[in-house]
């Protein structure tokens, strides 16, 4: 950068002529006047002109035009502020910032091409950034080999690493050292991936998706997907890599639980979409994996995760799939048009866009004896029947012989959040609205239920609003009842396909268990190579995180990992970051909360946000055109700015069928508060943060919106 600002003074020179009143030459001693921005500077000719080819030995040999004011002071449209330190530089040759920003003055003395200074100042930003990342880099982990592409779309997989070619990834300016050429560093592919649905250019090498669970970790690619274990005494080893697909992965889901379970083989399986297609394969702990099918959905996959050992696929269409790992069955449902979801358990519950909740026991995999289809029951229907966008249920620990409290808190298309219960004593009479909060008003994209807070997240730029709950005896109470916490903004700027074409990846969250603290992961601009960890319960920063490697962080997620069987050892919360080159770095969360309150009180500083801001380009949005919401079910919610009234397919239709309820009880083995019972007895899955599904569109069987790539304003 210094060479260019050479040549571009070299280049001036010679085009420009001298400008009038200022001679060529001048004695060394000689005062000269500068008004840099309106602020009077003065200083000798040899202060200014000891740095060669810089611009002021250009502007005082008359190479490069000059502009003076009334005074006869050359006039420099520059930041005074700015100057100040760097005239000092030049008087002194010693750096003395005056509280002026790093990134500022460099940027400044590249501008006078002051090369002694810029070198000092580059040094101290390498000083100041290290490729071995701060005390919270835990690990990292480079890019894995590119494997060879499937000959048969639909046969079973054959060799796992065949030596095949790298996909070409975007170098890095600094990298971890001592890794040679592993990987994808340093290669080139000749053959380009396919073009995406959307027409956006597809990055082979970019991290798209990262997911965890138990000491596992899967990261899909473009066109392949790789996993990784965590083994105590070795750290994380890959163990399985798919072979190249033919189209560009979209959504990645991992179940993996404890060895030896009933099912075997299929204890442990990652999942992989795109549009209506489902791969699924089973894992082997010691390393390899077998494909066990493809599936189809039949419209455009917008949810994929598994609860339990079954696979569940949806749609913002009403249409689920699932997959149940003992009877090797795979069953497609309609329902209501479905805006969200979570998971107790072995149950799925759906919101929908006419205002209910169903359920769906998936461990029992229940049919209905008559048509052979699913068991869905309705359990509980919004009284105002606005659309259900947000979903997180709660089951409290058993207190009783009696059973437990089933709580769900649920967010609506007109920005209302209500919570609704259920006490076992009262079983035939279903769920109890318990509590009603009108705070926002967009609609409810996320919202959580945990143990000491309720958490809701709204269209509006991410709005956050948070309560404290009051409980007795695990159970939640009205005394003195939910009292309001914090207000705070997650502030995102990401397109509507997000870094590269797919959005999924970069979901805020909050993440964590519900017994414990649960953080949002904030993503400012797409670009970014930092992450801000903060809080969900008070926006509270816990760290920032920033990429050893210096690419932009494309992808990530918060892993809960099992702790080892070393005495004294605990279970730890890592952050994973998805890198733009292919590699994939971890950081140490556990730690992070061990030292809360070091961090800053708030989140962003105003010079964080400026410095983040100046990596991308804002556009402004037409006021009269309307932007109909994302059908990602973890998109980034800089694209939900819609209305209430703008969105579609939310308001609840009277009169909706619902599936009958009675049959259920008879085949389901009791209602669902006593199975939920069970389930606590037996000790359910952990369970990771609900993520709202996508609302539907105004046609439901329309394909896709075409992705947005500029930024908006009303992104904020």
């Amino acid at each position: 950068r210094v060479r260019a600002g050479r040549l571009a003074w070299g280049a001036m020179a010679a085009v420009v002529p001298a400008a009038e009143g200022v001679p060529g030459r001048g004695p060394p001693g000689e005062v000269i006047h500068l008004n840099v921005g309106g602020k009077r500077f003065s200083t000798s000719r040899q202060t200014l002109t000891w740095i060669p080819d810089s611009f002021f030995s250009s502007l005082l040999s008359g190479r490069i035009s000059t502009l003076k004011d009334e005074t006869g002071a050359i006039f420099i449209d520059r930041d005074p502020t700015v100057f100040a330190p760097i005239l000092n530089f030049l008087r002194t040759k010693e750096l003395d910032p005056r509280g002026v920003h790093g990134s500022s003055l460099l940027h400044e003395a590249q501008f006078y091409g002051l090369t002694p200074l810029v070198r000092r100042l580059q040094l101290r930003e390498e000083l100041d950034r290290s490729s071995c990342g701060n005390v919270l880099f835990n690990g990292y982990l480079p890019p894995p080999v590119f494997p060879v592409k499937r000959r048969n779309r639909h046969s079973l997989v054959g060799p796992q690493q065949a030596g095949g070619r790298p996909a070409p990834v975007r170098r890095s300016n600094t990298m971890p050292p001592n890794l040679g050429n592993a990987g994808l560093l340093g290669r080139m592919l000749d053959e380009r991936a396919p073009p995406s649905p959307s027409g956006l250019p597809e990055e082979p090498g970019m991290v798209r998706l990262v997911c965890g669970h138990h000491n596992w970790i899967a990261v899909a690619y473009t066109q392949f997907l790789v996993c990784y274990r965590l083994k105590e005494a070795s750290g994380w080893q890959l163990v399985f890599s798919s072979p190249r697909l033919d189209w560009p992965i979209e959504r990645l889901a991992l179940t993996a639980r404890v060895l030896g379970g009933a099912l075997g083989e299929h204890d442990k399986m990652v999942a992989a979409a795109t549009v209506s297609e489902i791969l699924l394969w089973a894992l082997q702990a010691e390393g390899g994996g077998s494909e066990i099918g493809v599936f189809h959905l039949g419209v455009p996959v917008e949810a994929l995760f598994f609860v339990g050992n079954q696979l569940i696929a949806t749609s913002h269409t009403g249409r689920i799939g699932v997959w149940n790992a003992v009877t090797k069955h795979w069953q497609v449902q309609e329902v209501q048009p479905i805006t969200s979801y979570d998971a107790a358990g072995s149950f799925l519950l759906l919101g929908c866009s006419n205002g209910s909740i169903y359920y769906v026991d998936v461990q029992k995999f229940p049919l209905r004896m008559k048509d052979n289809d699913l068991l869905v029951s309705e359990l509980y229907r919004d009284p105002a029947e606005d659309g259900v966008t947000a979903l997180s249920v709660y089951l409290t620990p058993k207190t009783s012989d009696s059973g437990n409290w089933i709580e769900i808190a649920y967010g609506t298309s007109s920005g209302g959040v209500r919570v609704i219960v259920q006490h076992p004593e009262t079983v035939g009479s279903g769920p109890q609205l318990f509590q009603t909060f009108t705070v926002h008003r967009s609609p409810v994209t996320k919202i959580m239920l945990s143990e000491k807070h309720l958490i809701s997240v709204c269209a509006d730029n991410n709005h956050v609003r948070t309560w404290s709950v009051t409980r007795f005896r695990g159970m939640i109470s009205t005394q003195p009842g939910s009292t309001p916490l914090a207000s705070f903004k997650i502030l995102a700027l990401e397109s509507a396909d997000g870094h590269g074409g797919c959005s999924a990846g970069n979901d805020i969250g909050p993440y964590g268990e519900r017994d414990d603290q649960q953080v949002f992961v904030q993503k400012v601009v797409p670009s970014a190579s930092q992450l801000f960890v903060r809080l969900s319960s008070t926006g509270q920063r816990v760290c920032s995180v920033r990429s050893v490697d210096g690419s932009p962080t494309t992808a990530f997620t918060v892993l809960e990992c099992e702790g080892s069987r070393r005495l004294g050892s605990r279970p730890r919360r890592y952050l994973l970051t998805g890198q733009a080159n292919g590699s994939l770095a971890m950081w140490d969360l556990t730690t992070a909360m061990d030292g809360l309150g070091q961090a800053p009180a708030g989140g962003l500083t105003e010079a964080e946000l400026m410095e983040q801001l100046e990596q991308c380009e804002i556009t402004p949005l037409a006021p009269s055109r309307s932007t109909p919401p994302s059908p990602s079910p973890r998109t980034s919610f800089t694209s939900l700015y819609s209305s209430a009234s703008s969105i579609p397919g939310l308001p609840g239709r009277r009169g909706s069928p619902s599936p009958p309820q009675g049959e259920a009880r008879r085949r389901g083995g009791g209602s669902f508060v006593e199975r939920c019972q069970e389930l606590v007895r037996s000790g359910p899955e952990p369970r990771r943060p609900p993520t709202p599904a996508p609302r539907p569109s105004a046609s439901l069987g329309a394909p896709l919106a075409p992705p947005k790539v500029k930024l908006n304003e009303t992104s904020f």
